[in-house]
């Protein structure tokens, strides 16, 4: 996919009592680069192995994570982990959501989904992260972070296609500075 470009996904259809039924899937992406100034393992390993607290610290609506558990498994393929996020005005705190590792390439590349949400969606289904990394030389690593949003409510996608493209490549830009600030420092990992 472009940057910028959207995609309605007619995701199933069948016939009952002769009339056809349909439901629509809309999702939205986004994504952002820049470069690290660190090894290609760092660049890696750092946005999911290292303290998630200290990643995602809180941005505009979205509430810090405070601890996460049952993480016996993360950062493996089909890895899953609970996240547990701070108390803000429109969320009474605790356990937010499931993350789970879809894919994970060596040193290349991460897939996770964001899903079962225990807070607030805002109608969103589920949401997918994708982490690309290429060394271009040696200290000089290429990152390209990227978010993909589904929605099954065709009255809410353009308010989730707005917040997609503003609020959330917002707090991705965030989010990038403090997994760039972690891999400079080499801080370490708790999960392996």
């Amino acid at each position: 996919m472009e940057r910028g470009e959207y995609l309605w996904v007619v995701s199933l259809f069948f016939v009952k009592e002769n009339k056809i039924i349909f439901t629509v899937k809309m999702k939205s992406s986004t994504q952002i680069s820049t470069i690290f100034p660190t090894t290609l393992e760092r660049a890696f390993k750092t946005p999911m192995l290292c303290d998630v607290t200290k990643i995602h610290t809180g941005y505009s609506v979205t509430p810090r994570v405070t601890h996460c558990t049952e993480d016996e498994t993360w950062g493996k393929k089909d890895g899953t982990r609970k996240i547990f996020m701070a108390k803000t005005s429109s969320f009474k705190g605790g356990e937010a959501s499931l993350d789970k590792v879809l894919e994970r390439r060596e040193n290349e590349y991460w897939k996770i989904e964001i899903s079962d949400f225990k807070m607030p969606s805002m109608g969103f289904e589920k949401f997918q992260g994708e982490w690309f990394t290429k060394q271009l030389k040696e200290g000089e690593v290429r990152v390209i972070y990227k978010y993909t949003m589904y929605s099954k409510s065709l009255l809410l996608y353009p308010f989730h296609w707005l917040f997609t493209k503003i609020i959330w490549r917002n707090y991705m830009r965030h989010v990038l500075e403090n997994v760039k600030k972690l891999a400079i420092s080499e801080a370490p990992y708790v999960n392996f």
